[in-house]
């Protein structure tokens, strides 16, 4: 079964079909400080809102966010409605809502528990589930296949190791990861089933690649916050080459869920790693792989116009002018990162109840096959290929023929070759 994060869809339909009543009558202003405190909305997304010329512009901006803000959104919305006394908005979303339930039901109903047909067990209670047993897998097999990590060979590392970065320490570095799974029943977060598999698929790359590896199950927001304070201040860092931070959760656009419901922000996980914050780890590469949605919209995908490839589901520069003896060498605060993300902006991303997540897999069959030979930046590159090429097999649910699309972004200065192996 493929599963992706986000709104639930009756509240995601309720607010599209008030979509214009609530733009016209919405009060944004005392409203939006309480969505910024229930970590609904972040400081920069009221900046983009507040940018917005009129309230009736300013409240079709919230609007659209809204949805994309996690399975929260919508109650502390309604919360928001009340204490800001809107609480005539809220009747009208509220009553919209328990509609589209009753029609959900009588699909239900109609279609027999044996159709692979999404639907919301009530709008109250977590994510939609799938009618009956059914589950839907991309490909044959019980868990994750993972590859042994080939070797680099002392004669490319000869001949690349001056364009690249110092990498052969033991271990070559430290590496965190913080696995979600189960989530507090308090919150509309549901248990990521496969996403144990993704945890021991890296688990297992990073040590192949020579990585001391540190693994967290569980955690609530302020415990990752605290686990990645404490990893980033590991005096060891100081005697490696590099280090990698991996976090598997379910997430919003800028952040991650907590096992407690709670979102830690991406930013202030990796402003812990600049080279203000961790000096250990100044001109030293250090990557981060974030396996978590950045939004609920599913990829549909569209049809390739003419192509006739198928889709596989399977040193310092220096001035004359006032010189200085001694000057230290000055840093840009932030540097020498790289991050994985498992989709876009906006949009959801896979994972199959098998074999883990689209990304990871992919990520663990890339780098065990290539790092021997090729650098990371082209490796997540060779991600993207595969993720671009793979497609859900999930008849008669939303999730049939649904795509996904990784990217990485990048403030390396060399390029990083991991030279597996090499001693």
């Amino acid at each position: 079964m493929l599963v992706a994060c986000g709104m639930q869809r009756c509240h995601q339909e309720a607010l599209k079909k008030n979509r214009v009543f609530l733009a016209k009558q919405l009060v944004l202003k005392e409203l939006i400080e309480h969505m910024v405190e229930k970590d609904i909305v972040t400081a920069e997304m009221v900046e983009m809102i507040q940018a917005k010329s009129g309230s009736f512009s300013q409240n079709v901006e919230f609007l659209n966010l809204l949805p994309k803000r996690g399975p929260d959104a919508f109650s502390a919305f309604c919360e928001a409605l009340r204490v800001t006394k809107q609480q005539h908005l809220e009747a009208v979303i509220l009553k919209t809502t328990s509609d589209l339930s009753h029609g959900i039901a009588r699909l239900e109903h109609c279609g027999g528990s044996n159709v692979p047909f999404p639907v919301s067990e009530s709008c109250i209670s977590k994510r939609p589930r799938w009618i009956g047993p059914m589950e839907h897998s991309l490909d044959n097999g019980d868990g994750p296949l993972i590859p042994p990590v080939k070797h680099c060979t002392p004669e490319f590392y000869h001949d690349h190791q001056h364009l690249a970065y110092k990498l052969v320490s033991e271990p070559r570095g430290l590496a965190l990861i913080l696995s979600n799974v189960h989530f507090s029943s308090e919150n509309d977060l549901d248990y990521r089933t496969g996403g144990d598999v993704d945890c021991i698929s890296l688990e297992m790359l990073f040590k192949h690649l020579g990585y001391r590896v540190t693994v967290f199950h569980d955690q609530t927001a302020q415990d990752m916050q605290n686990a990645l304070e404490r990893f980033s201040k590991l005096p060891d860092h100081q005697h490696v080459d590099s280090c990698i931070v991996a976090l598997l959760s379910h997430g919003v656009e800028g952040g991650v869920y907590g096992s407690d419901g709670k979102l830690i922000q991406l930013q202030d996980a990796f402003r812990l790693f600049d080279n203000a914050n961790c000096p250990n780890l100044q001109n030293k590469p250090k990557m981060f792989f974030i396996q978590a949605c950045r939004g609920d919209e599913t990829d549909r995908g569209v049809d390739q116009r003419d192509g006739k490839e198928w889709s596989h589901s399977p040193g310092c520069e220096e001035s004359d002018a006032n010189k200085e003896e001694n000057l230290k060498l000055r840093l840009p605060t932030c540097s020498d990162m790289i991050c994985g993300y498992a989709c876009l902006k906006g949009t959801a991303a896979m994972r199959n109840t098998k074999r883990g997540s689209w990304y990871i897999e992919a990520l663990t069959s890339v780098f065990a096959e290539h790092s021997r030979d090729t650098h990371v930046a082209d490796m997540l590159v060779k991600v993207n290929r595969q993720i671009k090429q793979r497609e859900g097999y999930a008849p008669g649910t939303e999730f049939h023929r649904c795509k996904e699309m990784s990217e990485y972004c990048s403030t390396l200065c060399r390029d990083l070759y991991l030279f597996p192996g090499y001693k």
